[in-house]
């Protein structure tokens, strides 16, 4: 237990995301499954690596995440932001190269919560003149 670790947490929509990054060979663990077996469709599984391909840090590192709430996508985007601030932790010279990739900024866009007479959010019963 010697290597050191590396913490951040990611946040998108209602997803949460609880990084370490360890010094390794590049396996990334979601709730203790590989990435592959966790997500299936190869476009998330891209935006979850990244990160590591912006700052060059292919294979270096370890990821073992535990993300809950939302969907798939919307984890995804958590475990990306996750891992970008984990990589700031680890190399303060990677902070520039995210920031400019616009991974350290949380994305604020939520479910709009349902209003009372209304059917959704927005969304109206149908108007009827009878």
């Amino acid at each position: 237990m010697a290597s050191k670790q590396y913490y951040g947490t990611g946040r998108r929509k209602s997803s949460v995301a609880r990084v370490r990054l360890i010094p390794g060979k590049g396996e990334i663990t979601v709730n203790k499954k590989p990435l592959d077996e966790y997500f299936g469709t190869e476009i998330v599984k891209r935006e979850v690596n990244r990160p590591f391909e912006i700052v060059g840090a292919e294979g270096k590192f370890d990821v073992k995440a535990t993300v809950k709430g939302g969907g798939f996508t919307g984890q995804a985007g958590a475990l990306r932001h996750g891992i970008s601030r984990a990589l700031c932790d680890a190399d303060s010279d990677y902070r520039s190269l995210l920031k400019a990739a616009g991974f350290l900024s949380r994305d604020p866009r939520m479910k709009e919560r349902k209003k009372y007479g209304l059917k959704k959010a927005r969304r109206a019963s149908q108007f009827s003149k009878r």
